[in-house]
């Protein structure tokens, strides 16, 4: 019981004192001054949702793994430092009593670090749902504030993997997982707006959703395929653009989404496979862009390893080079 107590009051000084008093692990690979290598973390921290915060650091969070949900922060987006997790067992959700904390989505909004996430049992496709949590601090502790809906509430078979988005004014959350992209509007207290109707975005290749607005398109990124069947695993990022938020959103060829036509963003090579599920874009102090994701690592097949890579663009289309996961490159500009 006083080894107990102890851990307790280390991890409750972690999450006062922040990021900026724990020590770089050591698993953190490096491959030299100006260069990163991939994993930037070597163990599994799938689904990642990633935000700048007010105090300069970036902060990271993921599926559950790490119970209670992990969240990890750094200022150069490749050198890690794990914080704690945004619930304990005493304050984790509860709807989906055996459920799993997936797929969280982290978003700063009215003054409040909101983390809408995913709670599931494996399968369990009608009765998982997303959940709100809100704290004042990007560490955390996260206060619950219990589910927005479940999958046979809002009739949207496996109803997981929650993006929110703002636009004109009003707040949106899309979702779904293999049954097609929804998206429904929000009150300004971030629950579901009263009267508000779903509508479909997407086809039933996709799931984990994200949105990115540039230059008058926005760009809906996705996985399809296998998640989570080690190195068996054919989970692949895709992209399409829409000039509305609600789409159509097509390939370069002006085929929909909606038929489950994309361009491939990153696909598997011989160290990786399983490359989807990514963040959101983060732009570095030169304007580069950046996404973090997970894939299966060959020569570490256990779990979801964290990756990144950068982010281009050509005739208003992303691409990572080569479309598949780098092995060594560039790092990200921070002075």
């Amino acid at each position: 019981m006083k080894m107990i107590h102890i851990i307790q009051q280390a991890l409750a000084l972690l999450l006062l004192l922040g990021c900026k008093a724990i020590e770089t692990p050591p698993e953190i690979p490096s491959a030299g001054n100006d260069t990163y290598k991939n994993p930037v973390i070597n163990y599994s921290l799938p689904d990642p949702t990633v935000i700048k915060a007010n105090d300069g650091f970036f902060y990271l969070y993921a599926t559950e793994d790490i119970r209670n949900t992990p969240i990890y922060c750094s200022q150069d987006l490749v050198n890690w430092k794990f914080v704690g997790t945004a619930f304990t067992d005493a304050t984790r959700p509860t709807f989906e009593p055996k459920g799993g904390l997936w797929a969280p989505d982290i978003n700063y909004i009215n003054g409040k670090y909101v983390l809408y996430y995913s709670m599931s049992v494996w399968g369990e496709e009608w009765t998982c749902g997303i959940g709100v949590a809100t704290s004042d601090k990007p560490e955390g502790p996260f206060t619950d504030h219990g589910k927005l809906f479940r999958s046979n509430e809002i009739d949207v078979q496996n109803s997981i993997d929650p993006f929110y988005i703002e636009e004109n004014a009003k707040k949106y959350l899309f979702w779904g997982s293999f049954r097609g992209i929804y998206a429904i509007e929000l009150s300004d207290d971030v629950s579901v707006r009263p009267g508000a109707e779903k509508q479909r975005i997407a086809g039933t290749a996709y799931e984990g959703t994200y949105i990115h607005k540039r230059n008058g398109f926005y760009y809906l990124f996705a996985s399809v395929g296998s998640c989570c069947e080690g190195l068996n695993s054919t989970y692949t990022t895709v992209v399409g653009r829409s000039e509305n938020l609600f789409g159509p959103y097509v390939d370069k060829q002006g085929q929909s989404m909606m038929d489950n036509h994309h361009e491939v963003m990153i696909r598997k090579n011989q160290k990786f496979v399983g490359t989807g599920h990514n963040s959101e874009i983060v732009q570095d102090q030169e304007g580069q862009d950046w996404m973090l994701y997970h894939a299966v690592s060959v020569d570490n097949p256990k779990g979801r390893v964290l990756m990144m890579d950068q982010v281009r663009w050509k005739d208003e289309w992303p691409y990572v080079e080569g479309n598949t996961s780098s092995l060594t490159s560039p790092k990200p500009i921070f002075n």
